[in-house]
C-alpha cells in the first residue's frame, strides 16, 4: 500500500468556516489539487453555497475566492497508506495538528467536515475541543458517495445559514 500525504491548509487570518476532508483522492493527488477529480461535486457544491461558480476558475483563483469568503480547506488526515482513494481503505493514519491550525487561526468559527470519515475522525482529534465550535458534518462531495446531486446541494446550502453568523460575510 502507497503512503499517501495531505495538501497544505488554506487558510488565513480571514478563515471563518474550516472545511476538513479525509485524505485527497488518487487524482486530486496527480494534479495536486484539492478536489482535482473533476467527478467530484465540490467545487460545485461549495460554489452554490457562496454563490460563485468556481468550477470556471483556475484553481488558484478558487482558492483565493474561498479565502475571500472566509473559508479555508484541509483535511483530517495528515498521511496514511491506502490503495485507491475510498476512505474505508486508510490504513496507519497519522491525523493533521487540527489543534494547532486552531491555535494559529482562532478566527475560524466552525468546521464543516466533507464526508462521515472526515467528521468521525475530525470530531475525535477535536475531542472536547468540538464544542467550541460550530460543527456541520456534510455528505461526501465523492464521486463515490452516491446521494443524488440535488440532496447533497440541500445539505450543503446548510452552510450559506452559519456563514451569515460571521461578521464580515
Amino acid at each position: 500500500m502507497e503512503l499517501k500525504r495531505c495538501f497544505d491548509p488554506v487558510v488565513d487570518e480571514r478563515t471563518r468556516l474550516l472545511v476538513l476532508g479525509s485524505l485527497p483522492g488518487d487524482k486530486s493527488l496527480a494534479v495536486q489539487e484539492y478536489y482535482g477529480n473533476r467527478q467530484n461535486k465540490f467545487w460545485e457544491l461549495l460554489g452554490a453555497v457562496i454563490d460563485v461558480d468556481l468550477r470556471t476558475l483556475a484553481y488558484e483563483q478558487r482558492l483565493t475566492v474561498l479565502r475571500a469568503h472566509g473559508i479555508g480547506l484541509w483535511d483530517v488526515v495528515a498521511e496514511a497508506h491506502r490503495q485507491g482513494s475510498l476512505d474505508s481503505a486508510i490504513r496507519f493514519r497519522n491525523e493533521n495538528d487540527l489543534h494547532g491550525l486552531l491555535d494559529r487561526f482562532p478566527t475560524i468559527k466552525a468546521i464543516a467536515f466533507n464526508g462521515g470519515t472526515a467528521g468521525k475522525l475530525g470530531i475525535k482529534v477535536l475531542g472536547a475541543r468540538a464544542d467550541a465550535y460550530e460543527i456541520l458534518t456534510l455528505p461526501s462531495s465523492s464521486p463515490a458517495y452516491t446521494l443524488p446531486y440535488q440532496d447533497k446541494a440541500k445539505l450543503w446550502l446548510a452552510l450559506q445559514q452559519m456563514m451569515r453568523r460571521f461578521d464580515g460575510y
